[in-house]
């Protein structure tokens, strides 16, 4: 299956910012046999692309320098994406990270009281770790429905779990938490869902991937209940969101910001 992405990100600022820089994730991986970039391109407005590099997690990075004195900044990125698998398999690890590095615990995947918890929940009857991984995934999703506006980009698994609600980067993070305690590697990742009842999108989607012998890398999409299949773009992945955030920045001043996405995946 063939998308097409149209992805614009606005930053809107109530006074001329000073000085500011953004690192952007939003182009799409290319991995053989599985996802082929066929043409994408990141433009920016009220700023400039200093740099394009590759980063430790194999990510494609723009560094942005917002323009001094810029109200606004535009970032958009599009292109087209070949899906050539359909069944949640990524397989072997590749890259630079070694695979024990996915089992270190993060500031924000970081297993306490509520995450083993869950995991002694789940208990034994499982013939195998995958089978455990998916129901572990259900409960996730039963314990903490999707509800926006409940906890943002800093909200931990713990604090999540401890809430009335999440969003998929909550659910990324706790099954990232308690597969890790369970002792299986696993990563977060960010990137696009072609939705089936609408084109227009407002955020980009977030889901977690664990390693398994003799497998290698499989997706769980808590939120949705599924693993990914052709209707997902991998974009970035790494320890958790602060590895693979579209967008993440700082900048000097006292302007406040406010941010307008704009989403287009469609076949």
């Amino acid at each position: 299956m063939r998308l097409s992405v149209e992805h614009v990100t606005r930053y809107q600022y109530d006074a001329p910012v000073r000085y500011a820089l953004q690192q952007a994730r939003l182009t799409a991986k290319d991995r053989p046999g599985q996802q082929r970039v066929d043409h994408w391109t990141v433009e920016v407005e009220g700023g400039e692309s200093q740099l394009h590099y590759t980063d430790h997690h194999g990510n494609g990075v723009d560094l942005i320098a917002v323009d001094s004195g810029a109200s606004e900044l535009v970032i958009r990125s599009r292109g087209e994406v070949e899906l050539l698998t359909y069944d949640g398999i990524i397989g072997e690890h590749r890259g630079a990270m070694p695979l024990w590095t996915f089992l270190r615990p993060t500031s924000l995947t970081r297993a306490g009281r509520q995450v083993r918890a869950l995991t002694s929940a789940l208990g034994r009857d499982f013939t195998a770790d995958i089978e455990r991984a998916h129901a572990l995934s259900a409960l996730i999703l039963e314990r903490l429905p999707y509800k926006i506006g409940v906890t943002d980009a800093d909200t931990t698994a713990e604090q999540a779990l401890a809430g009335e609600g999440g969003v998929c980067q909550d659910h990324a993070h706790i099954f990232i938490a308690a597969m890790r305690h369970l002792g299986h590697p696993a990563r977060y990742v960010s990137g696009y869902l072609m939705m089936n009842d609408r084109t227009q999108q407002d955020a980009t989607h977030a889901w977690a991937e664990a390693y398994f012998d003799h497998i290698g890398w499989i997706g769980f999409d808590v939120s949705n209940g599924h693993s990914p299949d052709q209707r997902y773009i991998r974009v970035a992945t790494g320890f958790d969101y602060q590895d693979a955030a579209p967008v993440r920045g700082m900048r000097y001043g006292a302007a406040q910001e406010n941010l307008v996405v704009q989403l287009q995946v469609q076949q």
